[in-house]
């Protein structure tokens, strides 16, 4: 059943090519908790049209077994994503609700009672331009996105206002899946070169930290260099940087 997509893996796709099952609409699962063998799972580019699978952006295929298979693009606009975790911009106050730059098409609103230990009497100190990590609550296109601080128990579980003394930049929504990969090869390799804090949106934003300035924007500097590096040139790259070649 997966033959028509496993043979098109890692080749590129583009926006409206069709693949057909000849099973029915039922065996074609859209979400991860679907366990069976006989079922797709359709990751990010990836759209199910009734008993066919139809690719919304162009990039590379990829495939996780036993059945996941999603698109791997360079593509920098964020589409808001209901259960993704991103890094916002808090840009007004309204009343009892933020308003926060989460980099779609509208801005998320973020209630105060979301932020871990608020209460009615009890407001958290947000301000216009501070940096929230948060995950999506709600993200559909006909309602505008709500953004959350805190988990199902009520703790923030590393949610929240952050950003102080660090750097925000922007990436192409690619790297931020590679560098949260289950691999971490590109974080594990930074990591050992010069320790830092990593905070890492889906949204395409990434914040780094680390003991001082110059080091802090080399880090910058050196992830969006592995934007299009293979294993082997970025390593060679970090070792110039260790033995202070470059």
């Amino acid at each position: 059943m997966h033959s028509a997509l496993q043979d098109k893996v890692g080749e590129v796709l583009l926006p409206g090519d069709m693949f057909s099952f000849e099973s029915s609409p039922e065996t074609i699962g859209l979400t991860a908790s679907s366990r069976c063998s006989d079922k797709v799972v359709c990751g990010p580019g990836l759209r199910r049209d009734g008993d066919r699978v139809q690719a919304c952006k162009s990039g590379l295929l990829r495939h996780k077994p036993p059945n996941v298979y999603w698109i791997e693009s360079q593509q920098r606009r964020y589409v808001p994503t209901k259960g993704e975790c991103v890094i916002g911009i808090v840009t007004a106050k309204s009343g009892d609700v933020f308003k926060v730059d989460v980099g779609g098409s509208e801005q998320a609103s973020l209630s105060y009672l979301a932020l871990e230990g608020a209460t009615k009497r009890n407001r958290p100190n947000v301000q216009v331009g501070d940096l929230v990590y948060g995950q999506l609550l709600i993200a559909n296109k006909d309602m505008e996105p709500e953004l959350v601080c805190v988990d199902r128990s009520g703790r923030s579980n590393g949610m929240g206002v952050f950003g102080e003394g660090g750097l925000m930049f922007k990436v192409s929504l690619g790297l931020v899946r590679r560098l949260l990969s289950p691999q971490r090869d590109i974080v594990r390799d930074l990591e050992q070169l010069f320790p830092c804090e990593l905070v890492i949106g889906l949204n395409g934003r990434v914040w780094v930290k680390s003991s001082s300035v110059q080091r802090t924007l080399v880090i910058a500097n050196l992830l969006d260099s592995c934007e299009n590096m293979t294993a082997q040139q970025r390593q060679s790259l970090f070792r110039r940087v260790a033995e202070g070649a470059l």
